[in-house]
């Protein structure tokens, strides 16, 4: 009888083990598909044709933001003059509105509809005085709250070979900030196409603004695309070690403008991980941000720990 009552409490000690076992296994399954599913996060990257019609360029990017939205992206990124491209000299200024104007609240309205963080990036924003813009490149959350904006820094004028010329200056005012802020997919740090050439700001957004992922809305030229586009865009993931999204206007604008295509994604160790099947068609493509990955490449290759240069630069008098 005594025999009998210890093999039946034996057994059950046995269960509770087993059953308590099971439990903390399941719960920290839970936990890890929990911390797994807050450092990653879909993104997309759209490309487009922009022209001089502005309703007709908003319900394209509406379009897509519902296209994605359904698709779990969480932030959808639009190439620079997303909501217009003139086709003359001037139109731009014409069309230039503040940043609570009624073009802004109609993309943040489908932020909020469709409960997704949009890029857009650069927007015609009025300038300080009528004859200037500013290039502006605005951030907004889900809840269509303008979170953050970014005046394009460099601007674009130069005499492209085999090409045109552009006087970006002549029109517009330079932004003097580099600005990063904080999302559901990491730290944005926020530029504008040309920008792409000049690295000083990439470093100061990683080092000093410790941004993990940079949006590089452009609409660069044909002839500049094919040259120099998707080498410089991996050249400044693998030097900051931080994701790229970079969306890009496409193909034929008007008579005179065309601009290269080719919207991709690109993550910390210089891969491109995503991209439309061809580079002039309007859509857009998806891809998951890691931010473990971010930490991986950052700790294996300990650049932050090793830069001599910057700390030289700013002791130095020149």
């Amino acid at each position: 009888m005594a025999f009998s009552l210890i093999t039946s409490n034996a057994r059950a000690i046995v269960t509770v083990r087993s059953r308590l076992s099971l439990h903390l296994r399941r719960s920290f399954s839970a936990i890890a598909a929990t911390s797994a599913s807050r450092e990653m996060a879909k993104v997309g990257v759209v490309q487009m044709t922009s022209t001089n019609d502005l309703e007709a360029n908003f319900l394209t990017c509406s379009r897509l933001v519902k296209e994605a939205a359904a698709e779990g992206v969480k932030l959808l990124c639009f190439p620079e003059s997303f909501s217009f491209i003139g086709a003359i000299l001037g139109e731009s200024i014409k069309i230039a509105e503040p940043l609570n104007g009624p073009t802004m609240q109609r993309y943040c309205s489908l932020a909020r509809e469709a409960n997704i963080w949009l890029s857009l990036g650069g927007f015609q924003e009025k300038g300080p005085d009528d004859a200037h813009i500013c290039n502006t490149h605005v951030l907004v959350d889900n809840s269509g709250k303008i979170r953050s904006s970014y005046q394009k820094i460099h601007l674009f004028d130069v005499d492209v070979p085999g090409n045109m010329v552009y006087k970006e200056s002549s029109f517009t005012t330079p932004g003097t900030t580099a600005v990063a802020e904080d999302s559901p997919i990491g730290r944005l740090g926020l530029t504008v196409c040309y920008d792409l050439r000049f690295p000083e700001l990439y470093q100061m957004l990683r080092f000093h603004h410790r941004a993990q992922v940079l949006l590089v809305p452009s609409a660069f030229t044909k002839v500049t695309g094919e040259a120099h586009w998707e080498i410089l865009l991996r050249v400044r993931a693998i030097e900051t070690q931080c994701y790229v999204i970079a969306a890009a206007q496409a193909g034929k604008h008007s008579e005179k403008r065309e601009s290269y295509g080719d919207s991709i994604i690109i993550d910390p160790w210089g891969t491109v991980i995503a991209r439309l099947p061809d580079r002039l068609c309007t859509g857009f493509a998806v891809a998951e941000i890691d931010l473990s990955k971010i930490d991986t490449v950052r700790t294996k290759m300990p650049i932050s720990m090793h830069r001599v240069l910057d700390s030289c630069w700013k002791s130095s008098s020149l």
